[in-house]
């Protein structure tokens, strides 16, 4: 007990000493880096591990502890047999070129009106997560129709058609951010 008693005393003091040190610097309107120096060896002197001086001025801080740091876990190693890599090569053989794929697709959305974000936002497809979607693929809209919300601020904006047809393609998942004209709906007219 009486080595806690000594123990607290001795901290007690070594706050007082730092204190007095403080107070010797802060008489002027800022610290120049030699004051701050020499605060930090003061610091380091009396073994604190954080340490913070504020006046109307200005304000320190000292730290010996480190940031953290994120680490990331390497991807595990991932190992082909014979019998995947000769399924994989006559997967690939069997499929059609993927440019051809993306060559039709880009040519079916040309024919398509796109609805597109006014605003950067997030996107939402129906008007509350328990309500059903405002459309789907095949819905039937008029150009005063409410397809979605982006959401802005905490404020939820309508989006409207802004023309007449079948909605044939939805770009965005709903709940993911959409920015300034980015494609949100395909409408075939």
């Amino acid at each position: 007990m009486a080595e806690n008693a000594a123990s607290t005393k001795q901290e007690e003091n070594k706050g007082k000493t730092v204190r007095k040190e403080v107070k010797k610097l802060s008489g002027e309107a800022s610290l120049n880096m030699a004051e701050i120096r020499e605060l930090a060896e003061l610091v380091d002197q009396h073994g604190f591990t954080d340490f913070e001086f504020e006046n109307e001025n200005i304000r320190v801080r000292l730290s010996k502890t480190p940031p953290a740091q994120l680490v990331q876990a390497a991807p595990a190693a991932v190992t082909a047999t014979p019998a995947t890599v000769e399924a994989r090569l006559e997967a690939k053989a069997e499929t059609p070129h993927p440019g051809a794929k993306a060559e039709n697709e880009a040519a079916a959305d040309e024919n398509l009106f796109k609805i597109l974000s006014p605003i950067v936002g997030t996107f939402y497809r129906s008007p509350s997560p328990d309500k059903d979607a405002y459309v789907n693929v095949g819905s039937k809209v008029s150009d005063a129709t409410v397809v979605c919300i982006v959401e802005a601020m905490k404020l939820m904006n309508e989006i409207q058609a802004e023309t007449s047809g079948e909605v044939v393609k939805i770009y965005v998942e709903n709940g993911q951010p959409v920015e300034y004209g980015q494609p949100l709906f395909g409408i075939k007219q």
